[in-house]
């Protein structure tokens, strides 16, 4: 009987293990899958950042070589701010970002707490109409919106820019954020109410319980108005409104045989965004799960 009994408990214990790799196999590959994808990747930024440091031979010597007391330079950023305003260019596409994703915030928030919570005839028609925003390329219209921005006396302005930004980038924060709405308790906002709230304070009530659809908004609308060019170029080339991706561009054009002032100006050009992105990245994580459960 103890022969049968040890036979049958080392049988299960094979068997959980069996059990045991074959469930987390599959993951582990997964997992090993993503963090090679993941550092190949990075691989050419962190490349371009660390030889951005270096001098015209260093980068050419010792491409894969960490800068030292020897191949360290600043070359490429002192050609970089004595050749272009790169400090303007910078404010001017941190003002429309930060403003773009401001108002995205507030009008489609606005937005998305009206269809999510109140029931009118042409609610499911608007909300058709607004996802046809997210599958149609706003740079189909953009013979329309140039002239559109002429006939305003917007051209060669930042508000230009903030504009079609805002515009772009509405359909999917009102698609984003009238999810997350909807999956909100109603006996809060119903309370509310009771107690003789109007709806404004109710939404600046629900407003803070966003963060997760907040970040998610965030972080897919920044990287499209930060890395754009086709707007820029159209809408606002003057030298008082480049962005700076616009300003790289050109710079690029005029140093194209500078190895370190291209790679300064091409780090420049990115950083800002890929520091921004990781910021926010945890609460894109988050909405995106939580709207998946929702």
């Amino acid at each position: 009987m103890s022969g049968a009994k040890m036979e049958t408990t080392a049988t299960q214990s094979r068997r959980a293990k069996g059990n045991f790799i074959e469930s987390k196999l599959p993951r582990l590959g997964g997992h090993i899958f993503l963090i090679l994808y993941c550092l190949i990747s990075l691989f050419p930024i962190v490349m371009m950042v660390l030889n951005s440091f270096k001098g015209q031979m260093a980068i050419f010597s010792e491409p894969f070589a960490l800068p030292n007391s020897e191949t360290l330079s600043l070359d490429g950023y002192k050609s970089l701010f004595q050749g272009a305003n790169f400090g303007g260019y910078a404010i001017n596409s941190l003002t429309v970002t930060v403003t773009s994703l401001g108002l995205i915030l507030l009008m489609g928030s606005m937005a998305a707490f009206a269809l999510s919570e109140y029931t009118f005839k042409l609610n499911t028609f608007m909300g058709l109409y607004l996802s046809l925003g997210i599958m149609v390329p706003i740079r189909l219209g953009t013979v329309g919106i140039l002239n559109l921005v002429v006939d305003m006396g917007l051209i060669n302005t930042l508000w230009a820019l903030i504009l079609v930004y805002t515009a772009q980038g509405l359909p999917l924060a009102i698609f984003i954020l009238s999810a997350f709405m909807k999956g909100l308790p109603k006996y809060l906002k119903e309370a509310a109410r009771i107690d003789g709230a109007s709806e404004y304070r109710i939404f600046g009530m629900t407003f803070p319980l966003l963060r997760p659809a907040i970040g998610s908004v965030l972080a897919i609308s920044m990287i499209p108005i930060w890395n754009d060019l086709w707007f820029p170029l159209i809408l606002a080339p003057g030298e008082k409104t480049k962005t700076i991706v616009l300003g790289a561009s050109v710079f690029l054009g005029q140093y194209v045989n500078d190895y370190t002032a291209v790679l300064a100006a091409l780090t420049l050009a990115i950083l800002p965004a890929i520091v921004l992105y990781l910021f926010f990245s945890r609460q894109l994580i988050k909405g995106l799960t939580d709207g998946a459960l929702k």
